[in-house]
């Protein structure tokens, strides 16, 4: 009966249990410090997953989404009374009351987690189509991540949408959806923290207090298309809870040490006619102001065929021997990362080809499904076609291994489709395409590090693979960045908050463009503001397409070199510790740069300093004409060093330090 659902206990397999009623198949899957909760309505139409891999690895074709392959089980006792069943997990009392399968989690501290009372799953469609889970909200609840979001770092009171797309010139304070799909996020109440990860790939809506409703208590609430449903219930401290998360999701590829080095990037010079010899200059400018670069993202310009951007097409007239401009940058020490997109332009040399093949999207007759794309019409590659995944894969071996690019920028691929008449190879099994949206840009990033490890020569270094859509699992493969941002002084306060908010994520190697990718030049001050804040990202890279003006290049303006120019040797001088301390969050599961709060609960959440490591406090200066910061240093490490020089500062201390535009930022080392 609608709304009354009297669940019983079907099965008791120890580590999981299932129950049932009108049809639905309710499951709990007991693992360390996670409770795994499944609502099948139909097991046969399950999806797979390819972003959960407890071992660190997904078999290409997915993973079943009820496999407890490589979890760590448990087995609780269980105790059943009338109406409900009760176990214990990681000291958690957990209750499940049969009417309408209602979860309670309680501690010490009082309730830590419960679905919302009246109807919190959507059993026969009451709550409308596919997956809708109601939570329990306290009104001074915090919650952090959801991926790449806009706005402060604690999103209660706000909603968001489960999708991505092409968000250039996105404004970081409100705008949304933007390049990340993750459907998980802390919440941080009166009795602890929880997780919560929402294993599908389908979009939808997340409500954190938005929206309110007369007839229900105050609630969390998400919404996505896919049917069935299995979430994730982690339990710990938040820093805990990003590390299981991160360990649950395959955990994080190691990143080779030249990529924390300065990279340079910009559409102007591969948009240019003569895109080589800016390119070839741009070693020159670096080496004429003694600025050590590791490499340098090449914008797609290099693909042209008139105004048209064919992916592994290159424009000889432009460049007219790749393997000698690799060459020239690997001579300068520097390594090349061209940009690579998932959509083919109808117009491309290799379209009729793909489609022969049945290689791309389709709709329903078989033919390409076909969308707006950087000026023209275009279709994805379907990388769940294992024959369009080799073919990605040779023409990633042909057109840029075999001239010494060995590293890839993965752009442009937020896969967007909406209509319900697309459809996916789905690996033999044909699936809507909207409902896996994100799942195309990992396959695309997994196809050109499996083909370069295969093929590139690293000579013992490691591959560098970086892709703008995300979505959980993606750092098994690949690094991100926050795409393409605006140029404002308000941007650079919320990209700070933006980054906070993908470290809780669990993002480790992730930055801005410096300086903005899109809007005006920046203005003398804000470059330099972005430049002390940005030296303490793990990608420390500008970037920039602005129309009539000059790119964002360290050089940008002249008069400022000497500043620019101590900036920069700052960050080089800081490579080795990044370097080392990324490998500490390879092995821990752990973001690189990360809110003070996850070592010191009660620091504010919304805090201009960040911890840079485990050892460097950075204090960014977000506002105009300000000429100092004010900072109280973390308790948490008993004595700090302003900039790692002078008399010892101790922890808790409050103070106001300087620091102009023509200073060096202001960070403090652990003493």
């Amino acid at each position: 009966m609608k709304f009354h659902h009297e669940f019983r206990l079907k099965n008791n397999g120890g580590t999981f249990m299932e129950f049932e009623a009108d049809g639905v198949t309710m499951r709990l899957d007991f693992f360390d410090h996670i409770l795994r909760v499944s609502m099948i309505r139909d097991r046969q139409s399950m999806l797979k997953t390819w972003s959960v891999a407890p071992s660190g690895v997904c078999p290409l074709n997915g993973r079943d989404k009820l496999s407890q392959e490589g979890f760590v089980t448990q087995t609780p006792a269980v105790s059943e009374n009338e109406g409900s069943v009760q176990f214990e997990l990681d000291g958690i009392r957990f209750t499940v009351e049969m009417l309408n399968f209602r979860i309670t989690a309680e501690n010490e501290k009082g309730i830590l987690y419960q679905d919302r009372n009246g109807l919190a799953y959507n059993f026969e469609n009451e709550l409308g189509d596919g997956t809708v889970h109601y939570t329990r909200r306290e009104e001074e609840q915090k919650i952090f991540g959801l991926g790449d979001k806009s706005g402060h770092v604690n999103k209660n009171g706000r909603s968001f949408e489960l999708s991505t797309g092409d968000a250039m010139g996105f404004r970081a304070d409100y705008s949304d959806p933007l390049y990340k799909y993750l459907p998980f996020y802390i919440c941080a109440n009166k009795a602890g923290s929880y997780g919560m990860y929402y294993d599908t790939y389908s979009s939808g809506r997340v409500n954190f207090g938005e929206e309110h409703d007369n007839y229900f208590e105050p609630f969390n609430s998400i919404r996505y298309e896919e049917e069935n449903m299995v979430l994730y219930l982690i339990t710990g401290t938040p820093a805990e809870i990003i590390q299981r998360f991160n360990a649950m999701t395959g955990g994080i590829a190691p990143v080779p040490q030249w990529a924390f080095s300065y990279c340079g990037s910009t559409m102007e010079y591969t948009d240019a006619d003569d895109a080589d010899a800016r390119l070839r200059g741009f070693a020159g400018q670096c080496e004429k102001n003694g600025i050590r670069a590791g490499g340098f993202y090449l914008s797609s310009g290099y693909t042209q065929i008139g105004e048209r951007r064919c992916v592994f097409h290159w424009n000889r007239d432009k460049i007219p021997s790749p393997q000698d401009l690799s060459d020239y940058f690997e001579s300068h020490g520097m390594k090349i990362m061209p940009n690579i997109k998932p959509a083919f332009l109808s117009d491309h040399p290799l379209y009729d080809t793909i489609a022969r093949n049945g290689w791309f999207l389709h709709y329903s007759d078989g033919s390409p499904a076909v969308f707006p794309f950087w000026g023209g019409m275009a279709s994805y590659l379907d990388f769940t076609n294992p024959a369009a995944y080799a073919f990605w894969q040779q023409c990633v071996k042909e057109s840029l291994i075999r001239f010494g690019y060995q590293n890839l920028w993965n752009d442009n691929n937020e896969y967007d489709v909406h209509d319900g008449d697309v459809y996916a190879c789905g690996f033999g099994r044909q699936t809507k395409a909207r409902l896996i949206r994100p799942l195309f840009s990992y396959l695309m990033a997994r196809a050109g590090r499996e083909i370069c490890m295969e093929e590139a020569d690293y000579g013992g270094d490691l591959p560098f693979m970086i892709s703008r859509c995300a979505a959980a699992g993606m750092q098994r493969v690949a690094t991100t960045w926050t795409g393409d941002n605006y140029t404002d002084f308000r941007d650079l306060r919320f990209n700070h908050y933006q980054a906070m908010t993908m470290s809780l994520s669990g993002f480790a190697f992730f930055g801005q463009d410096i300086g903005g990718f899109a809007g005006p030049k920046p203005g003398r001050e804000l470059f330099l503001r972005w430049l002390q804040y940005g030296v303490f990202t793990p990608r420390f890279v500008l970037h920039s397409w602005k129309p009539g003006e000059p790119s964002n290049m360290p050089w940008l303006y002249e008069d400022l070199m000497d500043t620019v120019k101590m900036i920069f040797d700052l960050r080089e001088k800081l490579v080795p510790y990044l370097y080392e301390q990324m490998n500490i969050c390879v092995k821990e599961n752990m973001p690189l740069i990360r809110p003070v709060f996850l070592y010191e609960p009660g620091y504010d959440t919304e805090a201009d300093c960040f911890m840079c490591g485990s050892e460097i406090l950075a204090c960014g200066v977000f506002d105009e004409g300000c000429d100092s910061v004010h900072v109280r240093l973390p308790a948490f490490i008993e004595k700090w060093k302003l900039r790692g020089e002078g008399a010892t500062i101790k922890g808790g201390t409050e103070l106001d330090v300087p620091c102009t535009p023509l200073d060096l930022p202001v960070w403090f080392e652990k003493a």
